[in-house]
C-alpha cells in the first residue's frame, strides 16, 4: 500500500512539474510575444514603436538578472520619462512568472 501511495505521489508531482513547464511558453505566447515577438527580437509593430531591446542578444540578457524579469512582469517597466512602457501582466501566479525566466533565457543566441 505504501509503495502505491509513493508512486501516486510521484506521478502527481511529475504532472505538476509538466504543467508548470508548459505555462512558461504558453504565457510567453499569450502575454509577451505580441510586443517582443516569438523570437524575442522585438521586431513587431509595437516592439519597434517602443524600442524594445532584442532579448535574443547575449549582451542585452547579460544586463538583467532573473529577479529583473520577475519585477518587470509584476510591476511593468517605465521609460526614461517615467511613463509606463510595459504594463504589468496581471493574473499570473508567482510560479507562472518564474516559468517565464527559462523562456526568456532560451531566446539568447
Amino acid at each position: 500500500m505504501k509503495h502505491s501511495l509513493r508512486i501516486l505521489a510521484l506521478a502527481l508531482a511529475c504532472g505538476s512539474l509538466s504543467a508548470l513547464a508548459a505555462d512558461g511558453p504558453a504565457n510567453w505566447e499569450q502575454h509577451c510575444a505580441k510586443c517582443h515577438g516569438p523570437d524575442g527580437k522585438g521586431e513587431t509593430k509595437m516592439g519597434k514603436k517602443l524600442g524594445i531591446a532584442d532579448l535574443s542578444d547575449a549582451k542585452v540578457q547579460a544586463k538583467f538578472a532573473d529577479a529583473d524579469v520577475i519585477k518587470s512582469v509584476k510591476e511593468g517597466i517605465k521609460d526614461k520619462e517615467g511613463k509606463l512602457a510595459m504594463k504589468p501582466i496581471e493574473g499570473l501566479t508567482d510560479d507562472e512568472i518564474k516559468a517565464l525566466i527559462p523562456v526568456v533565457r532560451a531566446l539568447k543566441k
